[in-house]
């Protein structure tokens, strides 16, 4: 599985960006694609996943209601709908997949995370 992440940029606080995570190879069975974020000398942390088959999705708490994971099947494409922005949501956001998406919803944790896309910066003006 190969994913590109696109869609970051430089945003004022209250904007919007879309970010897109282009998926090619296999999407098989049990794939679940999510978004995480590593802000400047921070760990990486969980954002949003979603099953590629059957569509259930978990946001993090911090950005339940704000941001919004979804996918386009055709495309191919895993997309994060990012609202009302705040400077604290500039990070460098990574799409991963995962091949422990068979349950009934998509893992969060990072080390259930085997492939990675090359992340886009996100920077968000106060």
């Amino acid at each position: 599985v190969q994913l590109q992440a696109s869609g970051g940029g430089l945003v004022q606080a209250g904007g919007s960006l879309r970010l897109s995570c282009a998926v090619s190879g296999d999407t098989f069975s049990d794939l679940a694609v999510g978004w995480f974020r590593q802000a400047p000398g921070k760990e990486r942390e969980f954002v949003a996943a979603m099953r590629w088959f059957g569509g259930s999705a978990v946001t993090a708490n911090s950005v339940k209601g704000q941001f919004t994971i979804s996918r386009d099947g055709a495309k191919k494409t895993v997309y994060l709908q990012m609202n009302s922005l705040k400077p604290e949501d500039t990070a460098v956001y990574y799409c991963a997949a995962s091949v422990y998406g068979g349950g009934s919803y998509p893992p969060s944790a990072l080390r259930m995370y085997d492939y990675w896309g090359q992340g886009t910066l996100v920077t968000v003006s106060s």
